[in-house]
């Protein structure tokens, strides 16, 4: 491993579930990691021994990859206590920014709190990257900049801008920021992640997705109502064109899109400029089949109810990964089944989430 390799690599959004399946991967890729979250998307246990307050989520990848993990709760908008971490950190030499809130239909109903959190922290942890001189970062974009796809499979040519709802906008106006920043200064290196529908789970059952309050994704909420916590799936829109009228998504485990962040950072050992890259596996399932993915996992039935589709969702929409396969030599390995057994590994271990370690009720 070369010097640069082994500089430290700061995880905005660390705790939560995406971040801390990618906190795994860089760990065992050998990367240093430091953890900044304001866990508005994690649950943070009170209980003794620790009864000032312990990150599960933090505390398993700990006991996973046997290592402590530096944290930080600090919100990316509070621009001095971003600044201490650089400090206390003067080895940081990349940021994989994951943090931002990320619900399409709460966006729809509360936009100004998307632009502001989501831009204005962007733009704050840029300024302190500048400041400290670090100059490379990985960006966690998403499929929704492309808006209502133009053509199947999407790949990173595709029209972007025409974004459904105000969260997709805000990481399409996220990647124009960095865009230019880029232009600006050929010290600046970034790789855009546009991600499709992570699901799946650590194959520990430790860590999983755990979304706080209400499902605002598929998948948590198909894997709630199979171990008896809710007791109907809701289906947004049954009269899409597609072959069953449900949307159709393109799904890719959680662990294969952290594996794609390592790829990421490894790419800036060429000096790579701006890079943009879907992580996706190229294939398209509607919400019931994936209903009966889980079903097949699980053993058990999912009840449903078909309700009106959701402002911002599209009927389609799955990825062309070849560019980020032929760059970056990465490549989506896992199947739809085991995405399903691992998310059911992960729920039926944890039904209430990461609150049944601390006190067994939610």
């Amino acid at each position: 491993m070369t010097d640069s390799e082994k500089q430290c690599v700061l995880v905005t959004g660390g705790a939560g579930y995406i971040g801390s399946h990618t906190v795994i991967e860089l760990i065992q890729a050998g990367y240093p990691v430091v953890v900044l979250d304001n866990l508005v998307n994690s649950y943070k246990g009170t209980t003794q021994p620790n009864p000032n307050g312990v990150i599960v989520s933090l505390q398993r990848c700990e006991e996973i990859t046997k290592t402590t993990i530096p944290f930080y709760e600090v919100d990316l908008l509070d621009k001095d206590a971003v600044r201490q971490v650089f400090k206390k950190h003067g080895d940081i030499g990349f940021v994989i920014h994951i943090a931002g809130l990320k619900a399409v239909g709460e966006s729809c109903d509360l936009p100004l709190l998307y632009y502001n959190n989501n831009l204005v922290g962007t733009i704050t942890l840029l300024e302190v990257m500048k400041e400290f001189g670090v100059y490379n970062i990985v960006f966690s974009s998403s499929a929704t900049v492309y808006g209502d796809p133009q053509y199947l499979p999407i790949d990173e040519k595709h029209p972007v801008g025409g974004c459904t709802n105000p969260y997709g906008k805000t990481k399409y106006f996220i990647e124009e920021m960095i865009k230019d920043l880029c232009k600006s200064s050929k010290q600046w290196n970034a790789v855009l992640l546009r991600y499709f529908n992570p699901i799946g789970a650590h194959i520990s059952g430790l860590i999983g997705e755990d979304p706080q309050g209400h499902p605002n994704n598929l998948m948590p909420y198909i894997s709630q109502v199979a171990v008896g916590r809710r007791p109907e799936l809701s289906v947004f829109g049954s009269d899409y064109d597609t072959p069953d009228g449900t949307g159709v998504r393109d799904y890719i485990h959680v662990v294969d899109l952290a594996q794609g962040h390592v790829a990421a950072i490894k790419k800036f050992k060429e000096n790579c400029g701006l890079k943009v890259y879907n992580l996706g596996t190229g294939v398209g399932y509607s919400v019931l089949q994936m209903v009966k993915a889980v079903e097949k996992a699980s053993g058990n039935k999912v009840a449903y109810k078909i309700c009106p589709r959701r402002p911002g969702d599209v009927a389609i929409s799955y990825a062309n990964p070849e560019l980020a396969e032929r760059e970056l030599g990465w490549k989506a390995q896992k199947g739809l089944q085991e995405m399903c057994e691992d998310v059911w590994r992960w729920q039926s271990k944890n039904p209430m989430g990461f609150r049944i370690a601390e006190n067994g009720s939610e």
